[in-house]
């Protein structure tokens, strides 16, 4: 099928009440894994590719993001090609030209005026090339302190950020949190729907690896539209390579990448199974 675009699919999703995942591509396999799973799930899911993932391919975000979108222009259903957690403003720049239809561009380091001033002028380059624009309030960190009350996203400041910023979609820091690798990170569901009730634009949920699946459903039921995993998916890939290569005699890299790439499909499968049907 065409690429779809990042916009049509969040937008299909909340009309429907329905989430949307959105998955982490670091290499080739990841992202024919992703296109795997989704098609076996039957449901649309976007291949984001993170400024960390383009750091690894030495900067150079064009040859995996040519890849990741052969992928999808190949697969059964609806995907999308999403350019994630951007500081670096000349990577924002290349975004339309590497062909994704969105981006999330990641000011929240600065203190909130200084966050809706670098968010809105990205958001207004963004919009000026076609580009659909997430940006994140809170901290939704990975280095400890995510899940206290104090670095969580207040609903006024999230009202008055969107409207200053005329951003497309909102990650908000609701009790996740990036990088885990245990599925513990307890969720704030009513804090979810109170920035849903004043937000008028799709809510995100990052660092959703750590999240059990009851919990998303319930997370996508409160409010949240796009849920954008990661971690897990490295966990099922390296695991089933760790296995593989207890034979000391493998050395084609096809022998352990094929079930690493199975065993990543499988986990892509679940989850967008579980996010798109959160009844």
């Amino acid at each position: 099928m065409p690429l779809a675009s990042t916009r049509q699919i969040v937008d299909a999703a909340r009309k429907a009440g329905r989430g949307v995942a959105a998955f982490n591509v670091i290499t080739l396999e990841h992202a024919e894994a992703i296109a795997a799973g989704a098609e076996a799930a039957g449901t649309p899911v976007i291949l984001q590719i993170s400024e960390n993932a383009v750091a690894y391919h030495h900067g150079n975000v064009f040859p995996i993001a040519a890849a990741s979108a052969a992928v999808a222009a190949g697969a059964a259903v609806d995907l999308s090609l999403h350019l994630d957690h951007v500081e670096d403003q000349q990577l924002l720049h290349r975004a339309a030209d590497a062909g994704f239809s969105s981006v999330m561009y990641d000011a929240s380091k600065l203190d909130f005026a200084d966050n809706v001033t670098a968010t809105r002028d990205a958001a207004r380059w963004g919009r000026a090339h076609g580009l659909y624009v997430e940006a994140e309030l809170g901290a939704v960190g990975g280095k400890g302190g995510a899940h206290t009350p104090g670095v969580r996203t207040d609903p006024d400041e999230a009202a008055r950020f969107v409207a200053d910023t005329e951003v497309d979609a909102l990650a908000v820091a609701v009790g996740s949190s990036h990088a885990m690798t245990e599925r513990t990170a307890s969720l704030d569901l009513d804090l979810i729907t109170r920035i849903g009730e004043v937000v008028p634009v799709p809510l995100v949920l990052h660092g959703s690896s750590g999240v059990p699946d009851p919990d998303l459903q319930a997370a996508v039921r409160s409010g949240i539209v796009k849920v954008n995993i990661g971690t897990i998916l490295n966990v099922a890939f390296t695991g089933a390579i760790r296995q593989a290569l207890t034979d000391g005699s493998l050395v084609d890299p096809r022998k352990y990448l094929t079930p690493a790439r199975a065993d990543l499909a499988a986990v892509v499968a679940r989850l967008a199974a579980t996010v798109s049907r959160p009844a």
